[in-house]
């Protein structure tokens, strides 16, 4: 399976998700290929948010290797699911795709842990450091989440 997370600048929570699923997958032999990308071009090119980066370390995952990336039309064609972080996100996702736009494909990352949820995970970008730890763990929890709902569904 192939799982695509998408926020904003694909610095803070995006990478968090990315680098937590792919572990959850890892830990329990999955064949799953996660990845992230951002809506805005803002930080293509970079690394994961420091404070992201720490997160993640202080919980046993390396996302140092990521690279931000904008979010393209073609990834519709590319992944088996595309999680939304917040809502403003969903709704550029669906913008970029155009016509294109294989919405079916896209979810409210949150509506995994609390079906029907149109919640947002916040963004820590806007905080200091304490905001990232938090949000690490809404990250992981919804991690979780899926990894039971889609091993389970396979069973």
């Amino acid at each position: 399976m192939k799982i695509l997370m998408v926020c904003l600048g694909n610095i803070c929570r995006s990478p968090i998700a990315e680098g937590v699923l792919a572990q959850k997958a890892k830990e329990r032999g999955l064949d799953w290929q996660v990845d992230s990308a951002g809506t805005n071009r803002y930080h293509t090119g970079e690394a994961p948010h420091r404070f992201s980066q720490k997160v993640c370390l202080q919980h046993g995952i390396d996302i140092s290797g990521q690279c931000a990336r904008t979010f393209t039309a073609k990834d519709f064609e590319q992944y088996d699911i595309i999680y939304a972080l917040a809502m403003d996100v969903y709704r550029e996702i669906e913008k970029i795709g155009g016509t294109k736009a294989l919405m079916n494909k896209v979810k409210l990352f949150l509506s995994e842990r609390e079906e029907g949820s149109t919640a947002s995970v916040p963004d820590p970008w806007y905080g200091d450091e304490s905001g990232y730890l938090p949000v690490y763990r809404l990250i992981e929890e919804t991690c979780e989440a899926i990894v039971h709902k889609y091993t389970a569904s396979s069973l």
